[in-house]
């Protein structure tokens, strides 16, 4: 007998980033066009009313979440197997996971800052380090789903020269704007802070300041820099998390995103639109004016609308 589907299916939304039932019921079509998971079923299954009978949901199920796993595993398995399963195929942290429990996952019409935000974004902002001047570096960032609707964990990340810098922290979402600080969980002082314009939905696009100092050069130098943060598909993780930090000089962030499986129509005027954002300011001064950031949210919402099926 199948276990557990509810709360399994809730795990999966989070972990993939899905920001409504039709998201989840999305990917399972993008694996079989005639799956059995559609979303009146799917309403039943997470508030643990009913459970999927066909077998071939499960695996498709299996093959949404790309497990090396046979679709009864995922029907007969417990939540805790399940977590270790999918925290160890993801890279995600099992603590987060669990903590992701906490939520819905899936909310009725998918609202909730929470779920707006789960997901992971690809970011690009001006790198610190002396032996890098002039060039863009990318990080990722993970948000997870969680019960707070203003606060939610978060993980941001770089693979560098030295090694990959994994930082953890929680996401304050307020009227007025998102603040983010993560560490290293050693220091108990921030490593970097987040000051980032309120998200609105499809949530494509985060953008605001990043501040901090340098990782990598002789001194530790206070350092501030515009970043730009583009929701991904789920796909995208393990190309993130192989991938050098540092950009090429003079490289497209556009095709950097299509690498990672990002809609993108013109590809010159994305460029020229992160390159204007990350190029403002300027002086003693930089305020992030509010047109060039809806600038990016209309440039980015069409891109990602065109590949929700």
């Amino acid at each position: 007998m199948a276990r557990d589907i509810d709360r399994k299916l809730r795990l999966t939304a989070a972990v993939l980033g899905m920001a409504a039932r039709k998201d989840l019921a999305a990917a399972f079509r993008r694996i079989n066009p005639k799956t059995a998971f559609d979303i009146g079923r799917a309403d039943k299954w997470l508030q643990g009313r009913a459970q999927p009978r066909e077998h071939q949901v499960y695996e498709d199920w299996s093959k949404v979440l790309g497990l090396d796993r046979p679709g009864q595993w995922i029907a007969d398995c417990d939540i805790e197997a399940f977590i270790d399963e999918i925290s160890a195929h993801h890279g995600r942290d099992r603590e987060e996971l669990q903590r992701a429990l906490e939520t819905s996952g899936v909310r009725k019409n998918g609202q909730g800052p929470a779920l707006g935000l789960a997901g992971t974004f690809v970011s690009y902002s001006h790198a610190w380090s002396p032996y890098f001047r002039g060039r863009l570096i990318r990080g990722e960032l993970s948000v997870f789903a969680a019960s707070s609707p203003s606060r939610l964990p978060a993980t941001y990340s770089e693979n560098l020269p030295t090694g990959r810098m994994e930082l953890a922290g929680t996401i304050a979402i307020g009227k007025r704007g998102m603040h983010l600080a993560v560490d290293d969980g050693t220091s108990g002082m921030p490593t970097m802070s987040f000051c980032l314009f309120p998200a609105s939905p499809p949530v494509s696009v985060l953008a605001g300041l990043m501040i901090g100092t340098t990782i990598i050069g002789p001194d530790a130098q206070p350092s501030v820099t515009r970043i730009v943060m583009v929701r991904v598909p789920p796909s995208a993780a393990p190309r993130l998390r192989a991938v050098d930090a540092y950009l090429p000089a003079q490289g497209s962030v556009a095709e950097d995103l299509a690498t990672l499986g990002l809609h993108v129509d013109d590809a010159t005027g994305t460029d020229r639109g992160i390159t204007d954002f990350l190029s403002g300011g300027g002086g003693a001064f930089d305020q992030v004016a509010v047109p060039a950031y809806r600038a990016l949210a209309d440039l980015f919402d069409r891109s990602w609308l065109a590949r929700t099926p």
